[in-house]
């Protein structure tokens, strides 16, 4: 008898009810023809996704549901009210089961009405609609295609898009995709790195150009409490956080029976999530083992299918690109093949890449493939934190040493890499940028980052056989059978030419370039509008973001650590290494630098010394505290930028939220940044803020200053410690349960 997929017969049940009109919600990464999961691992991933643990106390993650606090500026009340009544025909596919379902036929108008109204006061900024320029629409259908968002909205097989018109406007949509973690925390819809012009083109392609009416509602406060009331009532805390409002817990998940209450065909009384036979069956099936743990592998497995990581990764013979979906990766390096354009694979990326850069990967935005036109989505820490960890505790490779050369043989490993990586050696850099200079061939990832990246077991297996561990790639084989093809290199030692490759690329950005490399960068100008760049710098570490204000005044900001680390006045930066942001950027102007240790700390007395952070060395290049500002209570939360494109940088510090905003000053007699602090705290405490550090002198009251910076600071709060060229200037903040504002004036002095 023949066998059949029961994957495929997933995705053709999907299709077919779509043809039908049915309308079954939509989990992306389980119409994946190869997400590699049985019918049990499939109904656990529906039961993570559809945020059954939020009724029914179990063993699973709790997905978080969208943030309602600001649904009334992004969404069209005449929208609300429909998906509210019936939101499998609002919108097809949706996880959002009919809630409305469960009110007698005759009051469910007037309860959508009163919800519509309750919700829409959350906000005080009203919705609105804007006319979408024809011409942008194009570019946005383009962008939608080339960065990534059609693996997860393709076309009769993904998340519908077909009710985004009737739900948002321009402005609103924009927004949400520029920061979609903002209204979406559980990172399903992630954060592509788009632009805000390349947020307002996809939003325009998605929009296009029809003409919509707002609905509006007349004041109400009678239907507001009404909803408000209803909201309690029909337990929608339980998926949506709210102020006031307490979630039900209902019977445990280990309790729940087949076939009935939302598992049952047709759902009486409970919420309907509308759910296919199929989907009813693997849920079922995962109910009967979900007190069990998932292991390491599996949980893995599912973390992938949950977020849709295998659209365009592999893993253990499961997921990658499918043929119909070949066509939309794109890449600036055709002759990189298709290594040049899919994402490389995850089968052993535990051992291959360093522990702290794959956090880079997955929580900062970091790439290596400026080339590659698909971004890396940001699914956000708060939803991946275990997947690291799973990875480095699953994958393994037999064990290669590469010991530091010893002091007198430093220099014999330097000139033999050196020689090797050029064109006189190995040639590397005909394929490979090096340094922020471009290749004179094949523009492939920069050779400077692999000691920072890589494992070094895994350069070493990789090097002696690069098709092994990448499929398809251009790399040569320089080392086949273990035989060096440069013999008179290190006397041919396969061993040694890898050390000394190794050792040469541990120089980082002091190694010398190798020959057949050019230097070459790009100057970044400001114009008549504030200018925002991120990417690493050795002002800013590996989280810099550059801010250039017109004027001539600019300032450096460590997203790692939440500290300003400096400041320079003149031109803005210079770039190298592009792509997607990630470029490593220097001040063209003489910055003066400050701190970049973290920059707010809870003290236990005024003389307690303050937490340095971890300091990397050739002679110890593995961070000893890599969640050194996060073991102390700092977290970034991301910037918001003004209309005039000025950031405010969100954070918090323990429980207390942090808005951070500078604006460059060149008037008065200042030249300058005007540095304001707004905290919410959610009760009273003590934190102390590190101002300035070095030769700091007292020069009035409420100022203080170096050479090269004076500062203005709330002078009953100022405390200065130390003495000499050791010296701190600390704000002592006494907070305020809630809102509080705080001010710091820097004037340049150089």
């Amino acid at each position: 008898m023949k066998k059949f997929n029961f994957h495929v017969l997933l995705v053709s049940a999907f299709a077919l009810g779509q043809a039908l009109g049915q309308a079954q919600p939509v989990v992306p990464g389980l119409l994946h023809e190869r997400h590699g999961l049985d019918a049990a691992g499939q109904g656990r991933v529906l039961i993570e996704e559809l945020r059954c643990a939020w009724c029914h106390k179990g063993p699973v993650k709790r997905k978080l549901g969208p943030d309602l606090s600001a649904v009334g500026a992004r969404v069209d009340a005449g929208y609300l009210k429909h998906f509210l009544l019936d939101p499998h025909t609002a919108d097809p596919g949706t996880q959002m089961p009919d809630i409305l379902g469960m009110v007698p036929e005759d009051e469910r108008d007037t309860t959508a009405d009163v919800l519509t109204y309750y919700l829409k006061s959350l906000s005080d900024k009203k919705f609105s609609r804007a006319n979408v320029d024809a011409s942008m629409v194009g570019e946005g259908k383009k962008l939608f295609e080339k960065v990534g968002c059609i693996t997860c909205h393709a076309p009769g097989n993904g998340v519908g898009l077909k009710h985004v018109p009737a739900k948002y406007g321009l402005d609103s949509l924009s927004t949400f995709l520029f920061q979609p973690r903002h209204a979406r925390p559980d990172g399903r819809m992630p954060d592509m790195n788009l632009t805000r012009d390349e947020a307002r083109s996809i939003a325009a392609f998605l929009l296009g150009a029809k003409e919509l009416r707002v609905s509006e509602l007349k004041p109400n406060p009678a239907k507001v409490q009404a909803g408000k009331v209803v909201f309690r009532s029909l337990n929608c805390a339980s998926c949506h956080k709210l102020p006031n409002q307490k979630s039900q817990l209902k019977l445990p998940m280990a309790e729940l029976t087949a076939g009935k209450g939302c598992l049952a065909e047709k759902p009486d009384g409970v919420p309907n999530f509308d759910l296919s036979n199929a989907q009813r069956e693997s849920i079922d099936k995962a109910l009967a083992g979900i007190e069990k743990p998932l292991p390491d592998r599996q949980q893995i497995q599912h973390t992938m299918t949950a977020f849709n990581c295998t659209a365009c990764h592999t893993r253990d013979g499961a997921g990658g690109v499918s043929n119909a979906m070949f066509q939309h990766f794109g890449t600036d390096e055709e002759g990189l093949g298709n290594p040049g354009r899919i994402p490389p694979t995850l089968d052993g990326v535990g051992a291959k890449l360093r522990p702290e850069w794959l956090r880079k990967v997955l929580f900062d935005g970091e790439t290596v493939r400026p080339y590659m036109h698909t971004r890396m989505p940001q699914f956000g820490e708060a939803n991946l934190r275990h997947l690291p960890g799973l990875f480095e505790k699953v994958d393994s490779l037999p064990v290669v040493k590469l010991p530091e050369p010893k002091r007198n043989d430093r220099r014999k490993y330097r000139e033999a890499g050196h020689l090797l990586v050029g064109d006189k050696g190995l040639n590397c850099v005909a394929c490979h940028n090096f340094n922020g200079k471009p290749s004179p061939g094949l523009k492939g990832l920069d050779l400077l980052n692999s000691f920072e990246r890589l494992q070094p077991s895994w350069f070493v297996h990789f090097m002696r056989n690069p098709q092994k561990y990448r499929p398809g790639i251009v790399m040569p084989d320089f080392w086949p059978g273990g035989e060096a093809v440069r013999q008179d290199v290190l006397e041919g030692s396969a061993d040694e030419q890898l050390r000394a490759l190794w050792h040469y690329l541990s120089l980082g950005r002091s190694a010398r370039d190798p020959s057949g490399i050019r230097s070459e960068g790009t100057d970044l100008l400001v114009a008549d509008r504030t200018r925002v760049y991120r990417g690493r710098s050795r002002v800013a570490g590996y989280r810099g973001i550059a801010v250039g204000f017109p004027g001539g005044v600019s300032y450096a900001f460590n997203a790692q650590n939440g500290a300003l680390t400096a400041l320079w006045r003149g031109e803005f930066v210079s770039v190298y290494w592009g792509g997607q942001g990630a470029g490593n950027f220097n001040p063209k102007g003489r910055a003066i630098e400050l701190a970049q240790d973290l920059a707010f700390y809870r003290l236990a007395k005024d003389n307690a010394p303050w937490p340095l952070r971890p300091v990397m060395t050739k002679e110890q290049p593995v961070n000893p505290d890599p969640l050194y500002p996060r073991n102390r209570g700092y977290q970034f939360g991301g910037y918001q930028l003004d209309q005039n494109g000025v950031p405010t940088f969100l954070y918090r510090t323990g429980e207390v939220a942090v808005e951070d905003t500078s604006h460059g000053v060149v008037a008065n007699r200042l030249t300058g940044l005007v540095r304001t602090l707004r905290l919410n705290a959610p009760k009273a405490e003590t934190v102390y803020f590190r101002v300035l550090t070095g030769k700091v002198q007292k020069l009035a009251p409420g100022q203080y200053g170096t050479d090269s910076l004076k500062v203005s600071v709330p002078e009953a709060s100022a405390l200065l410690r130390g003495q000499g060229e050791v010296r701190e200037l600390l704000l002592k903040l006494n907070l305020p349960k809630g809102k509080s504002e705080w001010g710091i004036r820097y004037e340049l002095l150089r």
